[in-house]
């Protein structure tokens, strides 16, 4: 069966809920639903919560549920920017996104495309089911639509860093979005605000269930905060992240081994994402074992980044010594076995985070001395002592905070590469430090597959 966005699992969620374990995904038949039958399917809450739950796990043999558990972005991203090499003959589409030499061939690519569009049907599915249904409380639907619409932003807020302009989807119907053009990045990121401002509205300050896996109002609050910083709104960006800052839920965590942990106080929203054989991809592709080669080394653009004494490099980054020389990689992420004595969660957003982005706005907002203390908050976890950057100097703050999310964010969600991208730096350190570079690298192609499927939709520049 083809994974696209175009040929969806039209009963995912259906299945999810009647119990994968004992059903198979169902082929699209000749005249597939529009869209599930909400009698069926969210008759009450219970139903509901399991279709609701379904969104954020992941099921690796459908690509279904929450699509960014397989460390896709966070690999093609680092490659991309000047974070990591590819040390590995298995994937040669991997070295694509570092040489950038893509193809809209690329397996990969096809990945970063299909995995999020079909999990935003289920996004799509759950909001259309609750929506007008007066089999379930006021209250449920207000926090079932939130939630999702806090999930589609996610998943629209990285296809446009990732491709631009994209189809917004937002409902099930297949033969709408079957022939679906490209919206432009303005009206992509208009429907993330718009998505975000409504969940803010819909959400309470409570997490919904244990954990932080389901968003709360502050978990909207705080993707707002990066978007704002994105739009270059640096007010909206500043007031997001002090919302989030001064809601007295969050803390930085003083141990820096201890950050991405289950129940981590620095959490803002972190999803299990526990196998049979690993608690995170993360460490399951990066953390060399058995003294072999790291398949994901860090370059040296970003070990010379680090500060003597930063304990970021020590606790976050592992070594492997092979042939006499030492190779350095990712180790936010420890655990390669699901039976490790502590757990790992997959962190989407975080606390410190939240401290950048107020300190980006509030230099760009002209307040360095503000922007100085948030700064100085991060560095001291990392065990270094408080930036010399002069707070008169606005330019001087921005490079002191372009550098410590450099150091905070490396090889998390793309950062880096979003980064480089958002404030036109992209070109000219990715092309003093690399070979290869052009201004079409800084989108990715889009799959050949989709534009057989969909004669509307256009290739990006230079694919």
């Amino acid at each position: 069966m083809k994974k696209t966005f175009f040929q969806p699992y039209i009963v995912a969620v259906a299945l999810m809920v009647a119990g994968l374990s004992c059903k198979k995904l169902i082929e699209i038949p000749p005249s597939p639903p529009s869209q599930i039958a909400e009698s069926q399917q969210f008759g009450d809450s219970s139903t509901a919560l399991t279709a609701i739950s379904y969104a954020y796990s992941y099921n690796a043999l459908s690509s279904s549920g929450f699509g960014y558990t397989d460390a896709k972005i966070t690999e093609a991203a680092g490659l991309s920017s000047d974070e990591l090499l590819y040390n590995n003959g298995y994937d040669l589409d991997m070295t694509g996104f570092y040489g950038y030499n893509l193809t809209n061939l690329n397996s990969d690519v096809n990945d970063l495309w299909t995995a999020p569009y079909t999990s935003l049907y289920t996004v799509n599915a759950v909001i259309g089911g609750v929506s007008n249904n007066s089999a379930l409380s006021a209250s449920f639907r207000a926090q079932a639509t939130g939630e999702m619409q806090v999930m589609r932003a996610l998943y629209y807020f990285n296809f446009v860093n990732l491709f631009g302009g994209v189809p917004l989807s937002l409902t099930t119907d297949y033969k709408v979005n079957g022939i679906m053009p490209r919206s432009s990045v303005d009206s992509v990121y208009g429907q993330i605000l718009a998505d975000l401002a409504s969940a803010k509205q819909k959400l309470s300050l409570v997490y919904p269930s244990g954990g932080h896996i389901r968003p709360n109002q502050l978990v909207a609050t705080a993707l707002l905060a990066r978007v704002y910083l994105y739009r270059n709104q640096w007010q909206q960006a500043y007031d997001a992240a002090s919302a989030v800052i001064s809601s007295g839920q969050y803390s930085m965590v003083s141990d820096p081994n201890k950050v991405f942990l289950d129940g981590s106080a620095e959490a803002i929203w972190q999803v299990p994402t526990k196998t049979a054989y690993y608690e995170v991809a993360e460490a399951h592709d990066f953390v060399s074992q058995y003294g072999a080669a790291p398949t994901f080394p860090v370059t040296k653009f970003l070990l010379n980044a680090f500060e003597p004494g930063d304990l970021r490099m020590k606790d976050w980054l592992g070594q492997a010594i092979v042939n006499g020389d030492t190779l350095y990689y990712p180790n936010k992420y420890k655990n390669v076995q699901s039976s490790a004595s502590t757990t790992e969660d997959y962190m989407i957003l975080r606390l410190a985070e939240q401290y950048l982005i107020r300190a980006e706005a509030s230099a760009e907002l002209g307040n360095g001395a503000a922007a100085l203390a948030d700064l100085n908050i991060v560095r001291a976890r990392a065990g270094l002592a408080a930036s010399t950057a002069s707070a008169s100097s606005q330019a001087a703050v921005l490079n002191a905070v372009m550098h410590e999310r450099q150091v905070e964010l490396f090889t998390e969600w793309g950062h880096r590469w979003y980064d480089l991208k958002r404030t036109g730096q992209a070109g000219a350190v990715l092309g003093a430090e690399k070979t290869g570079w052009t201004a079409d690298a800084a989108l990715y192609p889009i799959p050949k597959s989709q534009l057989q499927s969909n004669i509307y939709l256009k290739q990006n520049p230079g694919y």
